[in-house]
């Protein structure tokens, strides 16, 4: 598998060719989908069953299936405020505007025989002859239906609206006139039926590329200008495909689609069995549903379902959205199994093959578990899988309210996502990465127009609101999942709320009742990075109750307008160890990885303990740099991880701790490691912090006795550390 050409060395063979973007734009033309913007749709506890309308009319939402204890707020209840999420949404707000139309249209018109209007394709891997072509306007459809969601400009409304008006008269002209004419006329694409045909005779990759893939692409953008824009033809398009993909696959024997589904690459499917159930909930036709469990990938699903780890060697991107699937699949069918092997394969993956900044694999692929140091490069964290580990862990959270899956979203969204987008302006790329190393000196490479990190990635920052609240499905409970600056209008309740926040610059928020008034309980979450406190007051006073770090705090009360809730997380420098190398390790501040800025191709070498006072704080040997959020230390500036420039840097660092050194005082004896990890050091400033110097001595002497006792240390060297703690007359 390793042999195999990756797609990210083939589009670098090819991006000699990329084109260069027309002055041509969108001009919209005189069609029915051209009608006014529709009022914004709500998700209800029932939803509605997406009949076709008049476009412009309101969408139909996604009917929310009675397993979600908890339900997102529509994208357009939740406004950004100032900061940086909102600045990154707003250059990818600009591409959004500016990149014409016709070039996003230009595959899949001349692969129906029509005028592609002089335009030219995006590039990359969206060419005239690509053999993915197609995915990346499936994505541009996503793009501009949330940006419309968000912003409810009418020329996003427009241009949307002409998108789709294109690719049904191309679904129309292949099902007429294809050549060759496919075998169902709900058929859309930018290239012939031949990959699929292909695909069911077993070719592999690169001989096709990945034709369920791009299919799904393309039906997800259509349901998402159905969902968010209220274009009811976008519905009737995808059922269409729909109708076609159960035609295709409906006829053939489970041992076939098994085979088809475990071909590297080739047998990629993103999140058909996701669209395809979402599509079912929409039409309420069983032969979308039964289409939808055409992609039980059986092997895998199976495997994670008994919660066997296999996942060593297999494409990332490529199984991460399926459980997506399994779970909307476990949502219509209640078939544990599905949900099972969900919940099994998130723990898989987040944790034992997570990076520090939320991003899972090397070169696309999951490694073994536990494998973070051993893999560290210049290729680790596929910006496609983080994107599909954010949307499952979403998911999780609707059925089951484990704080872990907000802790690592937050994680994931506020480093790698925020940080994949660079901070300037650009109205022909994206500007977004493929690939985020973690190793040592490397730099980020944006841009990725045509690839399918560029896809996703320009969905990334056009939905940064999603789910920053969730409210119970009895509508009793709100929960305020992430402390981004917002304003949430929910008129079922009555309730406007805003936030006030800097975050991610700092952990304090202020949530303010701008309308409404009634009984609510308040489920604030306790990140679990915030060990050094978390407080809530209303109006001014203290909230009782324990803020365990990884968890929710109730506030319940009735509220009413002008009540202001203050929450209070203060960030402190900490340290995550990787865990096949505990010397391996990151540096954060409260959620936000920091990287030292450095060219040097090989890991720096930090040590922190001899600067350490009574309290034992890395901010006794990391200063801060005089920029908010920057610092220095060994010589070197470190920087939030999640601003987007091409600066060289280092995520990880090597931990130097060779001796037992208490400030000046150096006792001789090496620091050694009890096995799992722990050092001596370790051991005693994990006790920190210390009120007094005898205090301190005690924690080295009893440490020391242990150590002994464990043959870590003669009596001698035992000797020799408690002597050179008491000598370094350490103060706070």
């Amino acid at each position: 598998m390793s042999e195999l050409p990756s797609r990210r060395r083939l589009l670098r063979l090819t991006a000699a060719a990329a084109v260069i973007p027309l002055p041509q734009q969108f001009a919209s033309p005189s069609a029915p989908n051209s009608g006014a913007a529709p009022a914004a749709y709500t998700a209800g506890p029932t939803g509605s069953t997406g009949a076709a309308g008049t476009a412009g009319a309101a969408g139909s939402a996604l009917p929310v299936p009675s397993s979600w204890a908890v339900r997102p707020f529509p994208l357009d209840a939740v406004r950004l405020g100032d900061g940086v999420f909102r600045g990154k949404r707003d250059l990818m707000l600009e591409y959004a505007r500016a990149y014409p139309a016709d070039r996003i249209l230009a595959v899949f018109r001349a692969n129906a025989g029509l005028d592609t209007r002089g335009a030219r394709p995006p590039g990359g891997w969206e060419t005239s002859d690509g053999n993915l072509r197609g995915h990346y306007g499936g994505h541009f459809l996503t793009l501009i239906a949330q940006a419309y969601a968000d912003t409810r400009e009418a020329e996003l409304k427009a241009k949307l609206d002409y998108l789709v008006t294109a690719l049904g008269q191309c679904q129309e002209a292949l099902a007429e006139n294809g050549s060759p004419r496919p075998s169902h006329p709900g058929y859309l694409a930018a290239y012939p039926e031949t990959q699929f045909i292909l695909l069911e005779s077993y070719t592999t990759y690169p001989t096709i590329w990945a034709p369920y893939y791009t299919c799904h692409k393309i039906m997800r953008g259509l349901l998402d200008a159905h969902t968010l824009a209220g274009n009811a033809q976008a519905l009737e398009i995808a059922s269409k495909m729909g109708d076609w993909v159960h035609s295709r696959l409906g006829r053939l024997p489970k041992a076939q689609l098994e085979r088809m589904w475990s071909i590297y690459i080739a047998g990629e499917y993103g999140g058909m069995n996701e669209v395809m159930a979402d599509l079912y909930a929409l039409t309420g036709r069983e032969e979308h549903l039964a289409a939808a469990r055409c992609f039980d990938n059986t092997a895998l699903l199976k495997a994670c379902s008994q919660d066997r780890d296999i996942l060593e060697g297999k494409h990332a991107n490529q199984h991460i959205p399926q459980f997506s699937g399994y779970l909307r699949l476990f949502d219509h069918t209640g078939e544990d199994a599905y949900a099972a092997a969900a919940r099994n394969f998130w723990g898989m993956v987040v944790g034992p093959r997570t990076y520090s900044l939320g991003g899972t694999g090397q070169g696309e692929m999951f490694r073994a578990r536990g494998a973070i140091a051993a893999t560290l490069d210049d290729k680790n964290a596929e910006t496609c899988a983080t994107y599909n580990m954010l949307k499952l862990s979403r998911y999780l959270f609707f059925h089951d309210q484990d704080p872990a899956y907000m802790d690592y979203y937050e994680r994931a969204l506020t480093n790698q996502i925020l940080a994949s987008r660079r901070d300037v302006g650009s109205t022909g790329s994206p500007e977004v990465t493929y690939f985020v190393g973690m190793g040592p000196g490397v730099r980020r490479d944006y841009g990725n127009t045509g690839t399918c990190c560029g896809g996703t990635g320009m969905e990334n920052h056009t939905k940064y609101q999603d789910s920053v609240y969730f409210r119970s499905a009895d509508g009793k409970s709100l929960y305020v999942n992430l402390y981004l600056a917002s304003t949430l209008e929910w008129p079922e309740k009555g309730f406007v709320i805003s936030q006030r926040s800097a975050f991610p610059d700092e952990g304090a928020s202020t949530l303010t009742v701008m309308e409404g008034s009634g009984r609510l309980d308040l489920k604030l979450r306790v990140p679990a990075w915030a060990t050094r406190g978390f407080t809530v007051t209303v109006n001014g006073v203290r909230q009782p109750g324990r803020a365990v770090p990884g968890s929710y705090l109730t506030v319940s009360r009735s509220w009413s307008r002008g009540d202001r809730v203050r929450v209070s997380a203060p960030f402190s420098l900490r340290i995550e160890k990787a865990p096949d190398d505990p010397t391996a390790q990151s540096l954060f501040y409260g959620p936000v990885l920091l990287v030292a800025r450095s060219t040097e191709p090989t890991f720096r070498s930090f040590s922190f303990y001899k600067d350490f006072t009574l309290r034992g704080d890395l901010a006794d040997a990391v200063r801060p740099e005089g920029r908010p959020m920057h610092f220095t230390t060994h010589g070197l500036v470190l920087a939030p991880f999640h601003i987007g420039d091409d600066s060289d840097y280092h995520a990880y660092f090597k931990r130097s701790e060779p001796v037992i050194v208490f400030g000046a005082a150096d006792s001789g004896v090496p620091n050694r490691d009890r096995g799992d990890g722990t050092t001596f050091l370790d051991l005693v400033w994990n006790q920190a912090p210390f009120g007094t110097s005898g205090r301190f001595v005690r924690a080295v002497r009893a440490g020391a006795g242990d150590w002994l006792s464990e043959r870590l240390l003669t009596r001698s060297e035992r000797d020799r550390v408690v002597a050179a703690a008491t000598r370094a007359g350490l103060e706070s």
